[in-house]
This record gives structure tokens, C-alpha cells and sequence, in this order.
């Protein structure tokens, strides 16, 4: 092989083999990123045959990590996390104290310093974005409320991450690692913080005007390869120019370059389109993890596989369980975010590679992080399958489960003080999200009374104190239509982007008042013919309706042109 062409040779081994393997991982029911990573294993030095060059592969994979934290930042939503707050705040950091802690405690045991336990730790309590959101939109519940909810606890622990990558070389010395271990840790965080602290600001008083403003100019010349080519310029030149000016690393740069341009009127467009190759740069990312891997460590050290799988798929998964019900949530939230933080990826996969560097994290340390990953990941869909059966397993064995389904709850019952004629012939609206909130102004406006049935507890206590009758809990749970007073409700409106549990809602809502009418919302008419079938009520499907919205609007303009005329 020219040396001229190892770049050619390695980035065209990569992508083909990644397409392979990953196109193999989806025929098994696996996430393609299984693939990705085992292509990674086939063209690393740690298996016979081709090699590819793993120093270009390292630097194609800097590129790669700045493509996927742009696009973490370019999903960022403070919104979304805000809504969320009450439960994925205090429940993501327990968690990450939780994992971290068993990581420290697996590390001591194998004779590591506290340092390798501290990076090996928290690369075990981060769950892979990628994962998540591919497994939670191939079930349709990304937008349901356990959605959102294992989305913003994902949220903060990207935000946690993004922290620990910028603080970890400031206080790498103190650890044992390369620095100098004779610097004050004081004043190196100090540096670090202030160096931070002055790109943040140039990013949210600086970037945010400057960067929207030009990718508008790049827009108007109406090229989409220069507007693609501008997205990318931006990530990868922020995330160099923040390390090179600013000494932070290219993670928090391009993180914040997507964050500054989610503000932007373009941020769907720039998502759009720079998603072709943000993918392709992430297949060179997770191939050049995989080429790191060594296999033989799974025959060497089976029990430590075997434990550090244990703390990624039972140990976090069980802390964040519990702490979903100590926080007053159902038994199928807890289930889910449970499902959803049983695997690692990309941050656990970048953290590694920057213990190995700053020597703290010895290489039997990365290769545990790796298999853990694989394992956990390809087991994963199997955890979200198993929810449901669970579920009933739990109610109808357990007591404790019971009652855990069934214990007092303030915000599960309606106030004593809710007027009477307020429950007699409302409306029983049930999810109060963005179509939720437009009906119920709405209802409102034109006096109609109604009662709201919503998960997310800090929803409730808001409408509350807004004067609105509102019950926290699952609606596909009999206890909370009940409490919704459906039994003299003249409609049940089913507004929840979750359409999993309709039909078990309508059932429960049809035992209990066989006279009720049924709206539901429906996101294609494949879904809507089916939950006609099911329902037999009025389904309204989102494109449509809005195509009907603009046709109304359309024609009542024509009129008026017409009559002026």
C-alpha cells in the first residue's frame, strides 16, 4: 500500500466494512452501531488481516466526536429539560454518584488507582444518546412523557460529561496521571474554570449573534452546498478555534457551536442537511472505537466483563429504578428510564480515550469500557421488549409493587375544593403538551369545563395553581381516569403523542361511561385506520388536519378577494 493512500485506504475500509457489519446488525434486530464498532474489532491490530493505519483512524475520529457533540448541542432544548426538571435533575446526578461510585469500588479491587476508578466510573454512568433516541422513535414514544423523561436525564448527563471532559486534564496531575502533580488543584481549576467561562460567553453574547447572522447571508445565496458547507465549516472551526484560542476541548466547542445555532430560524434546515455527513463521520467514530478493542480480553477476563456489564446494564439501571419510584412516578416510567440507561456509548467511548491519554486509565480499563458497551448495547432492545411483560409480572406477584402503584399521592387525586359542576359533562383531556395546551385554551375560551390527565407531576402542579383540574399519573390506568371523574364526562380527548396505550385507555374509559365519546390524535393515516378500527372514535391525524387548516384559510381569502372585487 502507497503511503499516499492510507487515508483513501482506511476511510474506504472503514465505511464499507461499517456498512456490512451494520447492515448484518439490523438483520439480527440489533442497532447498527453493534456493527459499526465490530467492523472497528475485523480491521483493528487485535485480529488477523487487513490493519488499517489507526492514527489517521484516531484523527478521522476527532472529527467524528466533534460532528456528534454538534449535533448533542444542536438537539439541546433547556425547554425540554425544564419540563422535566423535577425528575431528571436530582435523578441523573444520584445515578451518576451511584455508577461512579461502583466503578471506583470494581477499580480498587483490581488494584487501579482512584483516578482509574474515577474515569472508569463515570464512563459506565452515561447512557449513548445515539441509543436512546433511535430506540425510543423506533417504538414511538420519543414524545411520550417516559420519552421526554429519559431524554432530559440523558440531557444532564451529556451536561455532566461535557464538564468532566473539560475538568479532567486540570485535575489529572493530582490524580496520577500526566501533569504535574506538584500544582496546586485549586488554582488549575481556576484556569480551566476561567478559560471556560471566557468561551461560554463569547459563545452566548458573541456567537449566537454572529453565527446565525452568517449561516442568513450563506442562505441567501440560495446554495445548499455552501449552506451544508457552512454548518460544517462552523462546527469543526468553533471546536478548533475554542481548544487553539481558548485551550478547552473540541467536545464543549462543537457542542456549543450547535447549541448557539439551535437558536437559529435555519437550526431544522442545518440539522437537515448536515445529518448525511455527520452520520458518515460517526460510523468513522464508533469504527475507530472498535479498532481500539482488543476480543481476547473477553477470554482473559471474564468475570470483570461480566462485571463491568453487571454495573452498566443491573447496577445504574437499578438506582435509577428506584430512584424513579422514591420520586413518585409509575411503575412503567421507572421501567423505562431503567431500559433506556442500561448502555454506554459515544461520551463513555471520548471519556476513555481521555483517561488513556492523560494516563490514568490503564488499557485493560478502555478494553472493559468497550466490551461493556457491545454487550449493552446489543442487548438493549431485549430490556425495552421486556418491559411491558415485567410490568405485569411485578403488579400481579408483587405486593410491594402494588402498592407502590397504589400509595397516597396528593397529586394523583383531584382537590376536595374542584366545584362540582366542573365534573358533570366536561371534557376529559388527557397528555398536555403542545397539542394538549392549544385545546385546552381553547376549551377555555369558549368556557367549556375539563379535567386533565398528565404524567409529568410538575405539569400538574403548575395547572393547579393556574385554577385548572389536574390528576398526575398514566391515563391507561384505571385509578387515574377515575380520579378524572370519567364516569360523568361527556368526551374523552386523547392528545398524548403516545399512542401505545389508546386502546387500553378507551376500553378503561368505555367500562366505566359506555356513552362517552372518543377524540384521539394520530400522527399518520396508517395509525389512524387502525385506531379507527380499535377506537371507533374520531381520529384526527396531524398533516392532514393542517393541510384542511390551510386549505379553510386559502379558500376564505379567495372569497374575500372576490367580494372586494
Amino acid at each position: 500500500m502507497h503511503h499516499e493512500l492510507s487515508l483513501i485506504t482506511t476511510i474506504a475500509a472503514a465505511l464499507g466494512f461499517g456498512l456490512l457489519f451494520g447492515m448484518l446488525a439490523i438483520r439480527l434486530k440489533l442497532p447498527a452501531l453493534v456493527g459499526y464498532l465490530a467492523a472497528g474489532v475485523l480491521i483493528g491490530s487485535a485480529t488477523p488481516g487487513f490493519v488499517a493505519d489507526v492514527a489517521l483512524a484516531s484523527q478521522l475520529a476527532e472529527i467524528g466526536v466533534m460532528l456528534l457533540m454538534f449535533g448533542v448541542g444542536l438537539h439541546f432544548s433547556m425547554r425540554d429539560l425544564l419540563e422535566v426538571k423535577g425528575i431528571a435533575l436530582p435523578g441523573a446526578l444520584l445515578q451518576i454518584g451511584v455508577a461512579t461510585a461502583m466503578g471506583i469500588g470494581m477499580a480498587h479491587m483490581l488494584g487501579w488507582s482512584l483516578g482509574a476508578g474515577l474515569v472508569f466510573g463515570l464512563a459506565l454512568s452515561v447512557a449513548s444518546t445515539v441509543v436512546l433516541l433511535r430506540a425510543l422513535e423506533s417504538r414511538g414514544v420519543l414524545d411520550s412523557m417516559n420519552g421526554r423523561i429519559a431524554v432530559g436525564w440523558l440531557v444532564v448527563e451529556d451536561l455532566v460529561m461535557v464538564l468532566v471532559l473539560v475538568m479532567l486534564p486540570a485535575v489529572s496531575g493530582a490524580l496520577g496521571g500526566k501533569g504535574d502533580a506538584g500544582t496546586e488543584l485549586l488554582p488549575a481549576l481556576g484556569k480551566t474554570l476561567l478559560q471556560v467561562g471566557a468561551f461560554i460567553a463569547f459563545m452566548l453574547v458573541i456567537g449566537r449573534k454572529i453565527f446565525p447572522w452568517f449561516l442568513w447571508r450563506v442562505a441567501k445565496t440560495g446554495s445548499r452546498e455552501l449552506f451544508t458547507l457552512a454548518v460544517i465549516a462552523a462546527a469543526v472551526g468553533i471546536a478548533y478555534g475554542s481548544s487553539a484560542l481558548f485551550g478547552v476541548s473540541f467536545a464543549l466547542g462543537a457542542f456549543f457551536a450547535g447549541m448557539v445555532l439551535r437558536e437559529s430560524e435555519l437550526s431544522h434546515r442545518a440539522a437537515e442537511e448536515s445529518l448525511p455527513l455527520r452520520d458518515a463521520f460517526s460510523v468513522l467514530f464508533f469504527v475507530s472505537v472498535g479498532m481500539l478493542f482488543d476480543p481476547m480480553v473477553v477470554v482473559e477476563y471474564p468475570l470483570e466483563v461480566l462485571a463491568t456489564v453487571a454495573i452498566i446494564v443491573f447496577g445504574k439501571s437499578l438506582a435509577a429504578f428506584v430512584l424513579v419510584l422514591v420520586l413518585r412516578y409509575p411503575l412503567n416510567t421507572a421501567l423505562t428510564v431503567s431500559a433506556s440507561l442500561a448502555q454506554i456509548g459515544e461520551f463513555s467511548f471520548i471519556l476513555a480515550a481521555l483517561g488513556m491519554s492523560l494516563g490514568l486509565l490503564p488499557p485493560l480499563g478502555q478494553n472493559l469500557i468497550l466490551a461493556g458497551a457491545i454487550i449493552s448495547i446489543a442487548v438493549n432492545p431485549l430490556l425495552f421488549t421486556a418491559i411491558e411483560p415485567l410490568q405485569r409480572w411485578m403488579r400481579e406477584r408483587s405486593e410491594l409493587a402494588r402498592k407502590l402503584e397504589s400509595r397516597d399521592d396528593p397529586l394523583a387525586t383531584l382537590p376536595m375544593e374542584t366545584a362540582h359542576e366542573k365534573l358533570s359533562g366536561q371534557v376529559v383531556l388527557v397528555g398536555y403538551g403542545r397539542v394538549g395546551r392549544r385545546i385546552a385554551g381553547d376549551l377555555s375560551t369558549r368556557g367549556v369545563h375539563f379535567v386533565v390527565a398528565e404524567q409529568n407531576r410538575e405539569v400538574v402542579e403548575r395547572l393547579r395553581t393556574e385554577g385548572i383540574p389536574a390528576v398526575a399519573g398514566d391515563a391507561s390506568e384505571p385509578a387515574v381516569l377515575i380520579q378524572a371523574h370519567i364516569t360523568h364526562a361527556a368526551l374523552l380527548v386523547i392528545a398524548t403523542p403516545d399512542t401505545f396505550h389508546v386502546r387500553r385507555m378507551v376500553e378503561i374509559a368505555r367500562m366505566l361511561n359506555p356513552s362517552i365519546q372518543v377524540v384521539v390524535r394520530s400522527h399518520n393515516e396508517s395509525e389512524a385506520a387502525l385506531l379507527r378500527e380499535e377506537t371507533g372514535g374520531k381520529v384526527f391525524v396531524g398533516e392532514q388536519e393542517l393541510a384542511a387548516s390551510m386549505t379553510r384559510h386559502v379558500m376564505e381569502t379567495l372569497r374575500e378577494r372576490a367580494v372586494a372585487h
